[in-house]
């Protein structure tokens, strides 16, 4: 339980979405995820998620949802964004170590966590550019939102540099956060 456990394998069905995309999955038993603190984190049966914290530009560079041993840290945590009694910041440390939980490697998780949290700084910082669409970061409609994504991409770039100088057994997420401060201000 170094990192905390889940509740098992979710159960889940695929969701088709006529006006859009077919991301979305529903959840058709409750799935959950200890933390290595003791606290519960539930995804209750009926739950839609669709891995959304994972900005759609950056999955050439971190993965895309549903696609490594990340993917059930991405329920939890998406339940857990849509919660409004949880900070984002809390949610993001979750799945950091659901993420390590889950398998990824200490690499993996560390830029999965560098992900998310520009994820959330992104939409604050760049809200005209950047919205919150259906739940899901997507260019804006907007002359030039690629400045952005690339300013993002290399953002993301320099803070797993800076990974790369902590100690490799270091999963302290404190040390993550220094790092991430040193770029952006969340």
């Amino acid at each position: 339980m170094a990192h905390g456990f889940f509740s098992g394998n979710p159960k889940t069905e695929w969701l088709i979405n006529a006006a859009g995309k077919d991301r979305d999955m529903l959840l058709l038993e409750d799935f959950w995820f200890k933390d290595p603190g003791g606290k519960l984190w539930s995804a209750p049966a009926g739950s839609i998620v669709n891995g959304a914290s994972i900005p759609e530009f950056l999955w050439s560079t971190v993965g895309s949802p549903y696609t490594d041993d990340y993917r059930r840290a991405s329920i939890v945590h998406d339940v857990a964004c849509d919660d409004p009694n949880v900070l984002r910041h809390d949610a993001d440390r979750m799945f950091y170590y659901a993420c390590l939980a889950g398998g990824c490697s200490l690499k993996q998780a560390r830029l999965l966590y560098a992900g998310v949290r520009l994820g959330a700084w992104s939409v604050q910082v760049f809200p005209t550019t950047l919205k919150l669409r259906e739940g899901m970061m997507r260019r804006a409609d907007v002359a030039s939102p690629v400045a952005e994504e690339i300013f993002l991409r290399s953002k993301l770039s320099a803070i797993g540099q800076d990974f790369q100088q902590l100690d490799d057994d270091e999963d302290d997420v404190r040390a993550l956060d220094a790092v991430i401060a040193q770029h952006i201000n969340i």
